[in-house]
């Protein structure tokens, strides 16, 4: 089904947008991906440094993806086409047969690391960073590592990032209950928080057991949001990442990350898992986190993917701040 919202709010709207996962790419080496409209690349040489660029030679413009023969030799970007090589900064510091000319250099994008996830800013007209994302915070070892899903279906930013402000469709598409603000929406430049209660009877395993969940939404622009959920009835503290980029205009990409804290004493028990190591148990436990979650939004994906953007919602007290959120997402179309 054709989107037809996509043809009345700007494709992309200025902002950070998530690119990869440093475990990814060091597992990978380069990454060559369609990110926000352009064909780019992602490298880092030994020392870690990470480097978001066009994906194409600046030399006569081949390939520098790893499908076309690009390679990471050396801490260096090589060029399959005449051996030319890149640093990190950009420039080229070696050729097979001559000096480096001076002029090569590759197209970066300003690249920003939180949590060990990658973002590249996108600047409408070129403009460079307007805000930064909030400091690289490492997660104590007492978390479990990231776990992943990503999603791709025509939609746009902006729809899926209202959702932090849209309690009423907690309730009516996903059955939660007693959902309630805990505090006034915060907006500040950039920055939006929305922090909430909700509760809900949920199917675990044959078994119906009652959340009761406490969550902050940090917004980042229209493409990261940070989610801290505390799970009161187990006592469960989880950091939800979700990440909207676009990718052609069309689709967007929308990444999920969940981590949990470790479960040492809950609150209540957890059928089946009492006998497992605290690690392991917790390492489940995220992965029963990510898929609940994926599944929820997946009830979303289908609604956004096929609804038309509203340009004058007929709002109704029930909405909350919807219309202060669209007020919000004025400043990422400077045009």
């Amino acid at each position: 089904m054709e989107v037809s919202m996509l043809n009345q709010i700007p494709s992309f709207p200025e902002g950070w947008y998530f690119v990869t996962s440093r475990k990814n790419l060091l597992e990978k080496k380069l990454i060559r991906k369609i990110w926000m409209g352009e064909e780019i690349i992602v490298w880092c040489n030994d020392a870690g440094d990470v480097c978001v660029a066009d994906a194409f030679c600046p030399h006569l413009g081949a390939d520098l993806g790893p499908e076309s023969g690009g390679r990471v030799r050396n801490g260096r970007l090589v060029c399959p086409f005449h051996g030319f090589e890149f640093e990190p900064g950009g420039s080229c510091v070696s050729t097979p047969f001559a000096p480096p000319p001076k002029t090569a250099k590759l197209k970066l994008y300003d690249m920003w690391e939180m949590n060990g996830m990658i973002f590249a800013w996108w600047g409408i007209n070129g403009r460079p960073p307007q805000w930064n994302l909030p400091e690289h915070q490492k997660s104590k070892g007492d978390w479990t590592d990231l776990a992943f899903e990503t999603i791709r279906f025509p939609g746009h930013p902006q729809e899926t990032t209202e959702n932090s402000v849209d309690l009423a469709h907690l309730r009516y598409v996903h059955g939660f209950e007693n959902v309630k603000r805990m505090e006034p929406l915060k907006i500040d430049g950039h920055y939006l928080r929305s922090h909430f209660e909700l509760a809900r009877f949920q199917n675990v395993g044959g078994l119906k057991i009652q959340l009761n969940v406490c969550a902050k939404a940090e917004i980042y622009g229209l493409g990261v949001s940070n989610v801290t959920i505390h799970e009161r009835s187990i006592d469960m503290h989880i950091k939800f990442y979700m990440f909207t980029t676009p990718v052609d205009g069309k689709y967007v990409d929308v990444v999920l990350a969940t981590q949990v804290r470790q479960l040492r004493k809950p609150k209540r028990a957890i059928i089946g898992m009492g006998f497992l190591p605290v690690s392991f148990r917790t390492s489940l436990m995220n992965r029963l986190v990510l898929f609940f979650h994926k599944k929820e939004v997946m009830d979303d994906v289908f609604i956004w993917q096929n609804k038309r953007y509203a340009t004058q919602p007929r709002l109704s007290k029930s909405d909350g701040e919807i219309g202060r959120y669209r007020r919000y997402c004025r400043q990422f179309y400077p045009s």
